[in-house]
Formats: structure tokens, sequence, C-alpha cells
């Protein structure tokens, strides 16, 4: 009766895994065997790990990847690529998140950039950062119309708040003055404090025709691109696996601008 009694009250703290383990030991007659630090080592152990996944889980949620499924190690280093594992390994750390700087992904259409892109923000979601999605296009739609039901600046402070910010399918569609200063106040409200990752076709080189502003394209490129790692990706079309895309890329992996 006493064990049920303390079942229930971790159960009513909401310390639910801790119940689980501590039902676990006391059906178990090996547990008898172990010490008092032992079994209240599994115990703490127990709702710990049960924690730690019900943050990861959160954090994954709130990311909307894309690609949830996408993880680092499952990328594919096939020699065609050009990916360096050991450098990928190196970001794969996350370390660069903690030091505010950005990562680049490049290539043509097909080789992979926003699976990649999400497999780094599953990794970020795993050590703990908050990370957020989004198409650019889509977001600056977001930002348009949060100006119209008063949600603009709400978005602004939850962008500005999230560890990693992916931008994917960047330079789609050349950006007017007024979608590129928005651009700009999302870029310049991270820049040195937060860390992005911009996934798109376009070489870095090609970026500042994606503005209709060139002030604005220098403030852009100026924040995100002279601290961040490069990525680009080389080989045929991952859509395609038996052609060979025309526009593979010839440079392989550079660190930084």
């Amino acid at each position: 009766m006493l064990n049920n009694q303390t079942t229930q009250k971790l159960h009513d703290m909401r310390l639910s895994a801790l119940a689980n383990e501590y039902r676990r030991q006391m059906a178990s007659p090996d547990s008898t065997a172990l010490s008092f630090e032992e079994r209240f080592g599994m115990l703490v152990d127990a709702e710990w790990i049960s924690r730690q996944n019900s943050r990861v889980k959160k954090l994954l949620h709130g990311a909307a990847l894309r690609i949830p499924e996408a993880c680092i190690e499952d990328i594919d280093y096939d020699p065609q690529r050009k990916l360096d594992r050991g450098y990928v390994v190196r970001l794969a750390d996350c370390s660069w998140i903690s030091e505010h700087r950005n990562l680049i992904i490049t290539g043509a259409t097909g080789t992979g950039k926003t699976w990649l892109a999400c497999a780094f923000g599953n990794a970020a979601c795993r050590q703990g950062f908050k990370v957020k999605y989004y198409r650019v296009n889509r977001l600056l739609t977001d930002l348009a119309i949060g100006r119209g039901d008063g949600s603009y600046n709400k978005l602004m402070l939850d962008i500005k708040k999230t560890d990693l910010l992916i931008l994917d399918d960047w330079g789609m569609a050349v950006l007017d003055p007024v979608l590129g200063r928005d651009l700009l106040e999302v870029v310049e409200d991270r820049c040195g404090i937060k860390s992005t990752i911009i996934a798109g076709q376009l070489p870095v080189s090609d970026w500042h025709a994606v503005f209709e502003d060139s002030t604005v394209a220098d403030a852009v490129l100026d924040r995100l691109v002279h601290n961040a790692h490069r990525l680009a990706l080389c080989g045929p079309s991952k859509r395609r696996p038996n052609e060979h895309d025309e526009q593979n890329c010839a440079a392989g992996i550079g660190d930084l601008c």
C-alpha cells in the first residue's frame, strides 16, 4: 500500500518517469542487490532522460522543419557531392551556433540543400537550441500580413529569439525595396547574437542581384556572409538519381568567406 501511495504522489508531482522506474524497481528482485545510491541514481536518470526527450520533441515540433526526419547521421557522402566528412562532423557539434556564426549551403537544384539544412536544424534541436524553418518567400509574406493584422512586432520578436533560423529557397525571386528592407530587419536583429542557415541555388557571388536596392543588398550580405561557414553541394540531382545535372559545381568546401 505504501508503495502505491508513493507512486501516486510522484505522478501528482508530474514525475511520471521516476514513478515508472520506481515501480519497475519494486517489481524486480534484482534491484535488492543494488545500493540506495545506485537505485536513486537510476530513478533520477529515468526522469532526466524523459524530460530531455520531451524537450527535444517540443523543439522539433516548434522548428517546423520541412524534412523533420533528416539527421546528420544519415548524410550521403557520395564522392560526387564533394562533402568533407570531417568538416561536416565539426559543424554537427553546433558550436558555431553558440558562437553566433552562420552557415551557407549552396548547390544546384536537387542536390540536397534543404535536406542538409534540416539535418543541421535537427541536430541543433537535439542539443537544446530553439530552431525555426522558413522558406524566404513565406517569411516575407508572413511579415507583410503581420503589418496588416498587428502581429508584425510579435513575429519579429519570435524570430529574434530563435537560436537558429533556417532560410530556405534563398534567391528564388528578386526582392523589391520593401521586401528587401523586411529581410534586412530580420538579419539585423540577429546579427552577432543568433545564427542563420541560408540554403539556395545561387552562389554567394550572385546574391547582390537578388535585391533591387543595392544599399540593402550590401547591408544584408555584410551581416550574413562575413562570419559564415560554407557548404557547396555538388553531384547529380538527388531527385533524378540516374541523371547528371549539367549545373554541377566545381567548388567543394569553404570555411570562411
